[in-house]
Formats: C-alpha cells, sequence, structure tokens
C-alpha cells in the first residue's frame, strides 16, 4: 500500500478535528440539559431555576468554569445501567464573585431528582478540596431528594465524606449554603455543619423525616411547609439564617453576604470606599433612650444611625428577636454586630438567644472580623422552663464564645448591663478591648426596684409609710449605683462617651485595633458547653 493510499484511508475511518470539536459541542450540549427539556419546563414550573441558571446569577459573568461535566454513576442496578447522564445531577466548577474566587456546586433536580451518588459526591469533594487549598469560599446550591437508594451505602458513604470535609472547611474558609428545593434525611447535615443557611420562601424544605414518616409514626398530620420549610427554620428552629421570597433574591442576599467576608481565615474581609463620613455626630442618638428604663426602643434604629450609610444586614432576623446579630460597616471595615432588643422580651438572653449570638460571635473570630457589641441587657430569663431546658448551659455557650474571641472586641453599654449578662456580654473582664458606655448606662447586680427590696427589707416594713419609703430608697440606690461611673471608676469602662459620637469613637477604635494580636493556650481545642 503506498503512502497517498494509506492516508486516504485514515482520511476515511479517522475523524477530523473538525468533527471531534463538533462532537465536544454536542456532548457538552447534552450535559447541560441535565434531565432534558420536559424536565426542565416542570422546573420552571414549580417557580425553580436550573442548576445552572443558578450559578449564572451567582457568579460575575463570564467566570465559571465547570468541572466533571461528564462524570457519570457507576451503579448498575434497578437498571441504572441504562441510565447515565452525563453530571450525574450536579453541576461543579469556581468562578468569581465580585471579582473574588469561590467555588461552587449546584445540584440538578432534573437528573434522578438530585439524588446523591457516589459521583456526585465525588464531584462536590473534589471543589470542597481545592477550596480547601486554594483558600475560597465554598458555596453549595442544594436541590436533593438525598441519597440515591439504588447505590445502598454507597450513597450514604458518599455523604459523609462530604460532612467530613465540611467539618476540616470550618474555620478555615466560609461555606454557604442556599437551599432551593427539597432538603431531606443526611442531605440536611452538611448544610447544618456550613456557616451560614438560606432557604426560599414556598418551594425549599429541610427535615430529617419527611411528613409521611412522621405521620406513619407518631400519627402527626404536617405539611411540607409546616414541617420543614423556610419560615420554620428561621423562626421556630433557627436552623436556617435567612428566608427568602425568590431564587433570584436568595443569590442576591448570598452576593451581599460574601462581601462581608474574608475568602478565608488567613484572611481580613475587604475594605470597600464609603462616601459615608467618619466623623459624621448622630444628633438623634442624644435623645434616643427614654427616660423611663423600662420603657423600650428600637437597638435598630441606634445600629443604623451608627453604620456606613444605615446599612445593617442582619442574620437570623426571624429568631430570637430579642438578640439582633448581623453585618455592617464603620469607615469601610466590615464588623460583626451583636445586640440586644429591648422591644423583644425587654432585650433579656435566654436560650435561643444565647445560641443565636455563642455562634455568630464564633464565626466572626475564625474570619478576623471584629465583634462590636451594643448593651441593653436586665439579665437571663426567669422560669422553669428556661432552667429545664439549660439556661445555664446555653448562658455558658455564649459566655464561653465571647471568651474565646481574640478579634478586635468593642463594646457599648447603652443602658442596662445588670448582673452575669453585664458580664458575659463582651465585658472588660472577658477581654473586651474597648468599652465605652452612655450617660445612661446602668451597671450594676440588678435593677434598683430589685436590690432595694432585699437590701431594704426590714427597714421599708418599719416604715410609717413603706410604699413612700420604698421609692425615696430607689431614687436613692439609682443615683447611688445605676450608672456607669462606679464602673468607670475602676477601669471597666473606658470611657463615658456622647451618644451622639459613637459612630467616631467606634472608628476610631477599630483604626487602633487593625493590628491587634492575641492568642489563646495551646492545645487541640476548647470543649465548649454545647
Amino acid at each position: 500500500m503506498t503512502t497517498s493510499e494509506r492516508s486516504s484511508q485514515e482520511t476515511t475511518h479517522t475523524k477530523g478535528t473538525q468533527e471531534k470539536l463538533a462532537d465536544l459541542a454536542k456532548a457538552k450540549a447534552a450535559s447541560k440539559l441535565g434531565g432534558g427539556s420536559k424536565r426542565i419546563e416542570v422546573q420552571h414550573k414549580k417557580g425553580k431555576l436550573t442548576a445552572r441558571e443558578r450559578i449564572d446569577l451567582l457568579l460575575d459573568p463570564g467566570t465559571f468554569n465547570e468541572l466533571d461535566m461528564f462524570v457519570t454513576h457507576r451503579a448498575s442496578d434497578f437498571g441504572l445501567d441504562e441510565q447515565k447522564i452525563p453530571g450525574d445531577g450536579v453541576v461543579t466548577g469556581y468562578g468569581h464573585v465580585d471579582g473574588r474566587l469561590v467555588y461552587v456546586f449546584s445540584q440538578d433536580f432534573t437528573v434522578f431528582g438530585g439524588s446523591l451518588s457516589e459521583a456526585h459526591a465525588e464531584k462536590i469533594c473534589k471543589i470542597m478540596d481545592m477550596a480547601m487549598k486554594n483558600g475560597a469560599p465554598v458555596i453549595g446550591l442544594n436541590d436533593s431528594g438525598g441519597a440515591r437508594i439504588q447505590e445502598g451505602v454507597v450513597s450514604l458513604g458518599a455523604y459523609a465524606d462530604i460532612f467530613l470535609r465540611n467539618t476540616m472547611a470550618s474555620g478555615v474558609v466560609p461555606q454557604l449554603s442556599a437551599i432551593m428545593g427539597p432538603c431531606a434525611g443526611g442531605a440536611v447535615y452538611s448544610p447544618a455543619i456550613t456557616d451560614f443557611i438560606f432557604m426560599v420562601e414556598e418551594t425549599s424544605y429541610m427535615f430529617v423525616t419527611g411528613p409521611n414518616v412522621v405521620k406513619s409514626v407518631t400519627h402527626e398530620d404536617v405539611t411540607f411547609e409546616q414541617l420543614g420549610g423556610a419560615q420554620i427554620h428561621n423562626s421556630t428552629s433557627g436552623v436556617a439564617h435567612f428566608a427568602c421570597p425568590s431564587e433570584p433574591e436568595c443569590i442576591r442576599m448570598l452576593r451581599q453576604l460574601l462581601s462581608y467576608l474574608p475568602s478565608n481565615n488567613m484572611e481580613d474581609p475587604p475594605r470597600i470606599a464609603t462616601s459615608d463620613s467618619p466623623t459624621r455626630v448622630e444628633e438623634a442618638l442624644d435623645s434616643i433612650i427614654p427616660d423611663n428604663s423600662n420603657k423600650p426602643y428600637d437597638m435598630k434604629a441606634v445600629i443604623k444611625h451608627i453604620v456606613d450609610e444605615g446599612n445593617f444586614f442582619e442574620v437570623q432576623e426571624h429568631f430570637a428577636q430579642n438578640i439582633l446579630i448581623g453585618f455592617a460597616r464603620l469607615n469601610g471595615r466590615s464588623v460583626g454586630i451583636v445586640a440586644q432588643q429591648p422591644r423583644a422580651l425587654a432585650g433579656v438572653l435566654d436560650i435561643n438567644a444565647s445560641d443565636k449570638a455563642a455562634r455568630f460571635v464564633r464565626f466572626c473570630d475564625c474570619f478576623n472580623i471584629p465583634i462590636l457589641t451594643f448593651v441593653d441587657v436586665p439579665g437571663f430569663l426567669p422560669g422553669v422552663g428556661q432552667e429545664h431546658g439549660g439556661i445555664i448551659r446555653h448562658g455558658a455557650k455564649l459566655l464561653y464564645a465571647y471568651c474565646e474571641a481574640t478579634v478586635p472586641k468593642i463594646t457599648v453599654i447603652t443602658r442596662k448591663a445588670y448582673g452575669g449578662a453585664y458580664d458575659v456580654m463582651s465585658s472588660k473582664h472577658v477581654r473586651g478591648d474597648i468599652n465605652y458606655a452612655w450617660p445612661t448606662a446602668e451597671i450594676a447586680v440588678m435593677g434598683a426596684e430589685g436590690a432595694v427590696n432585699i437590701l431594704f427589707k426590714d427597714e421599708i416594713e418599719r416604715a410609717d409609710d413603706p410604699e413612700q419609703r420604698r421609692k425615696e430608697l430607689i431614687a436613692e440606690y439609682t443615683e447611688k449605683f445605676n450608672n456607669p461611673y462606679i464602673a468607670a471608676s475602676r477601669g471597666y469602662v473606658d470611657e463615658i462617651i456622647e451618644p451622639r459620637n459613637t459612630r467616631v469613637k467606634l472608628i476610631n477604635a477599630l483604626e487602633m485595633l487593625k493590628n491587634k494580636r492575641d492568642s489563646n493556650p495551646p492545645k487541640k481545642h476548647g470543649n465548649i458547653p454545647l
């Protein structure tokens, strides 16, 4: 055979480059179609976006780099050997949010209901490993029916592979979870280990056991929404941190949260230019505290008067509303805020408030975010339910979190700081760096009325007019003890400031503390009272 004949035969039997490129384009198109146009249509009718549409909204345009597009499962039982769809129900890769690297996985409900197989999990684990090596956040867009039953224990083991990585990544890179559909059984525990959970109202659910199992075991009739919907987990259980009215709004909020966070635990949060003057004085703060110390006011209003452009990105807004947590900026610097809310339960600390604030304080400490604490706390909530529910243990979590934190900690006591709650709320005694008090601050073991009833019980009973004598003693006690001056004389309060100057003072303190270095004793880890 001549050379020309051989070449001709190769041309006949071997695909040329253009044909191979065409085959690749077809294969990519098939993978991008997921479970097919009909299933995509069903997804849209439910008010849900596809896995790829969600990624397109999340990432900066043109930055997504997909990995493992052609991965398929390796199972053969129950006819799965004849049902192989490229990608195997999850889209994975990396891209940018506001120009910063992030890793993302987005489960595709149109492929096997987004169920998790061994191959599906391997794709997720791959990007999590990359995120750890390269110091970038991991974002999970969850829309899955749970473990792929046909694969049995293999799929269960695959979940555990993800759980392990969630745990290893905790405190190293931010992990954000958006629940965009059902999330049941083992599938709920990966999001639960991550730092923040977003849920979409009316289309997303989280539960360990679904309504049918609940009914068969406990005989309770409950809907998906009542058992594990967005409102339940945002207001009652505290499992989720954000409830969003739609998927686009969920993704917008997710991007907004990322703007406050560093990419990893070795970096500082990004600093953003602001037009809000660092020397702005807010006169309204001078009159925001009512003369009657039992009258409520809105701590959110206090915060918004102080932070850059009044922007407070609240976390867990609907859960344990007696305490506020969230992110804001001061002169462009990201800060985490913890504050009592006098409008809810008078700002008292209870089990849920303690848990909510403790986890947030620990998150901020993990990722080098200064903690700003506004204090107006009458104490811990009394009652049999609280005591039997473990308020001692739960309150200790918040105390532990503040004691452990080594980031800059700045405290402003606006009004009440009573009893053990004074100690807990980032006091000087638990390594608060700068502690301010407004002139309206009341720093004492307890309120004047309770103290007088204990200290002067006999004297009041002997008085000709017991009620009048009680009022006189309360006035005397308030004048002498329910003020910030005794604490200031001991150095427990660094400065008593005019409320209108709070923004200026906080910005100056943050600048002073920007190079703070503190550490805890060498140890494997502490034993927080979980």
